[in-house]
């Protein structure tokens, strides 16, 4: 069938395979052009359809030369229904990594569940005896506790509501938007989604059922950013659960201290992906950062970023005081910074185009989905 994009809201309900195909392959293009590093060889990357967890496996692949197995949750074709971007990009990892020689394996279901971590135990215990590298990028929106109990995040402030400038992903509109206040129940489910508990478990069953290698390390990612969003980010909900995802890896450290085990954080730069386009106020920031970062020869999408952390700062432990990674470090310099202060109050839906980056987001966006890529025939019957 011909697949076009189907925009509502901040998600595309469509995606399109070839184009899929087409992402990947370029992300693949890049690892290849930019060389080989020294690092662990099985690795297990839990969340590795999208964004940073497939560049994450990507770059692993093509870096360190890794076996990879990889968790997600994606939905098939159904009918005239495409399956989701993440599905095809899951198939065309496979198929291209093993094409080059690559161990590509992969898992679909739910990875909060004790199922799922059962069933990759046992894949490892079978194909490498031993994981050595395990990358957390899990980005769900709500988690099945292990009695049933379904959990919700919220994209919400802690303390006081926060009004700025946002803009309307429909029209391109620049207006304000009022972020409510989380009550304490909200905060903990957010935290309980999107905190560190999961990662915590996923490492213990791997250390318990003996799949985990001796001074193996773990990594999750994470967002700071500027002081524009952190009302909505750092401090707000989302924040309160990247706090509790850097406390569980100093725990993690602690705990299996035995085994060697080193747990870090990954502070990643602020990117166009299913996960921000969902933030209030962020897609604008982004749109003004993607401007402002092209223009000093810094911008990098998912891919770059990914292969940067495991070329660069993992191998030779670059962190900073407090253990993080910093793959932010290009936005916050002071340069980009303040060339961003000094547009936000004057940006309007009249000149959003000159002061940002808008037509740059929308292609980031459009092309999560395998659309707007120039080689892609699109007016082609596609087998969905």
């Amino acid at each position: 069938m011909i697949v076009e994009p189907k925009v509502k809201g901040f998600i595309c309900t469509t995606a399109h395979p070839a184009g899929c195909e087409e992402s990947v392959r370029r992300q693949i293009a890049y690892c290849k052009e930019k060389g080989k590093a020294e690092g662990p060889k099985k690795v297990l990357v839990i969340g590795a359809s999208t964004g940073y967890g497939l560049g994450s496996r990507i770059a692993v692949t093509y870096a360190y030369g890794a076996d990879t197995m990889g968790v997600s949750f994606e939905r098939e074709a159904k009918g005239k229904r495409t399956a989701t971007a993440g599905w095809y990009n899951t198939k065309a990892f496979e198929k291209l990594a093993r094409e080059d020689g690559y161990y590509a394996r992969s898992f679909n279901g739910d990875g909060f569940s004790r199922e799922m971590k059962d069933q990759v135990i046992e894949a490892i215990r079978q194909d490498w005896g031993k994981a050595d590298l395990v990358v957390y990028s899990m980005a769900a929106p709500r988690r099945t506790l292990a009695d049933g109990t379904t959990v919700s995040s919220v994209l919400k402030t802690v303390g006081e509501e926060f009004t700025n400038k946002t803009i309307d992903l429909k029209t391109n509109e620049i207006t304000e938007v009022t972020v409510p206040v989380a009550d304490e129940e909200e905060i903990q489910n957010t935290i309980r989604v999107m905190g560190g508990e999961d990662w915590q478990e996923w490492i213990r069953a791997l250390v318990e059922a003996d799949v985990l290698a001796d001074n193996a390390s773990t990594v999750a990612y994470s967002y700071i950013g500027p002081a524009v969003t952190h009302a909505i980010y750092k401090d707000g909900t989302i924040g309160q659960a990247k706090k509790h995802l850097y406390e569980t890896s100093r725990n993690m450290t602690k705990e299996f201290a035995h085994k060697g085990l080193q747990a870090y954080v990954s502070v990643n730069k602020a990117l166009v992906t299913q996960s921000s386009a969902a933030i209030p106020i962020v897609p604008l920031y982004i749109s003004l950062l993607y401007k402002i970062m092209k223009e000093e020869g810094l911008h990098e999408g998912c891919i770059e970023q990914m292969y940067r952390l495991f070329a660069d700062k993992f191998v030779t432990k670059e962190t900073d005081a407090e253990g993080y990674f910093r793959l932010d470090d290009w936005e916050l310099q002071d340069k980009v910074q303040e060339r961003i202060d000094a547009v936000w109050d004057r940006v309007t839906t009249e000149n959003i185009k000159e002061l940002g980056d808008i037509e740059g987001y929308w292609e980031d966006f459009y092309q999560m989905f395998g659309f707007h890529y120039d080689n892609v025939d699109y007016s082609e019957d596609v087998e969905i």
